[in-house]
């Protein structure tokens, strides 16, 4: 999209950045949303505040496609959300790093079965997803691991386990048990409102001259 496609045929592109079909946001609210929601996942807080610019760089476009927000979490944490749809030759690149007093941790889409550890005084340390490496890893990765130490899996597997623990809840609930907090692990109509809350106060901050925005559920 780093190209007026939409107007070349391109039907992606079209919906994408039709406002009838895409709704106030193209960037944000065809990956902006998907990339607040899993923050506030990896993070187990909520956003706040957002400090938004949203921009159109393709000349003729009628929506944005690329932007970048700065958060606020409930736990004092501090973020930076950057998206864009007009990053020519890249593919979906999706990167998280989190940093803390002692260190921080990295994970790339593209090498979904690598965690990096990322120490403030010792050696990076490589995770694995399917080896356990004597209980260092959580319940809900375990739970989550599809497949044997050394074969890859990742954006398939997410749905699928999205879709098992949904199902292991429902059977629970049908069988009058109470649904671990694993099977638990999956999104439910509250991510879905506060996806849709987050577009509108990103918009409204990208609106407005004031530096931050309280987030409005």
């Amino acid at each position: 999209m780093s190209r007026l496609s939409e107007r070349e045929g391109n039907v992606q592109a079209a919906w994408r950045t039709d406002p009838e079909k895409a709704g106030k946001s193209s960037v944000m609210g065809d990956i902006g949303t998907h990339a607040a929601h899993l923050a506030e996942y990896i993070m187990g807080a909520k956003i706040t505040a957002v400090c938004a610019e949203l921009n159109t760089l393709v000349e003729g476009r009628i929506m944005d496609d690329d932007g970048a927000v700065m958060l606020k979490f409930d736990n004092n944490a501090k973020g930076v959300l950057i998206a864009s749809q007009v990053a020519a030759g890249e593919e979906n690149g999706i990167k998280i790093r989190i940093y803390g007093e002692n260190g921080g941790i990295e994970w790339s889409q593209h090498k979904p079965n690598m965690l990096l550890a990322k120490w403030l005084d010792q050696p990076m340390q490589i995770f694995r997803a399917g080896t356990n490496y004597g209980n260092h890893l959580s319940s809900f990765t375990i739970h989550n691991c599809r497949t044997p130490g050394g074969h890859p899996e990742g954006y398939l597997e997410a749905f699928a386990n999205i879709y098992r623990n949904f199902a292991l809840t429902l059977n629970a609930k049908m069988n009058k048990e109470e649904p671990t907090a694993e099977m638990l692990d999956f999104p439910s109509i509250e991510e879905g409102l506060r996806g849709m809350a987050f577009i509108d106060n990103v918009v409204a901050s990208a609106q407005s001259d004031k530096k931050w925005t309280a987030c409005v559920l």
